[in-house]
């Protein structure tokens, strides 16, 4: 599996509002301009962001973007599945029927097992823990 370019980038478009002092608003330019991403493709990314209900847009001179929920209540899971959709390693994981060795199939459980991980790992990275991390790399 191989994250898109696109939750690549809104998963940086986060960390730069994560930044942010809670309640402060950032323009797309700046967002785009600082973490270098094409504006066209960052309009579609902040709309799906905005859709999943984890940022805040507001249109105008005070207008601008904003994280929708605390730190620590967003995830890296929240944001890769709100632009990939949910995460699957292989069809089977979701769907044993589509494989003709069905749940005989001794890399099924592997599937499972490393499918799980994956998602609890991304889940219990909250941006407020990155951001602990991030200081701590700083010193």
């Amino acid at each position: 599996m191989q994250i898109t370019r696109q939750a690549d980038y809104a998963l940086r478009a986060m960390l730069f509002l994560a930044r942010l002092e809670p309640g402060q608003r950032a323009a797309t330019s700046q967002i785009a301009e600082n973490q270098e991403i094409p504006p066209s493709f960052l309009a579609k990314i902040i709309s799906q962001l905005s859709i999943a209900g984890l940022i805040h847009t507001s249109r105008g001179a005070r207008g601008g973007v904003s994280l929708a929920r605390k730190v620590e209540d967003v995830s890296l899971l929240d944001v890769v599945e709100a632009i990939d959709g949910p995460i699957t390693l292989n069809e089977c994981t979701q769907n044993p029927d589509v494989c003709s060795f069905g749940e005989t199939c001794p890399i099924h459980t592997v599937w499972c097992e490393t499918q799980a991980e994956l998602v609890q790992k991304l889940k219990a990275a909250t941006f407020d823990k990155l951001l602990e991390d991030e200081k701590q790399k700083a010193k």
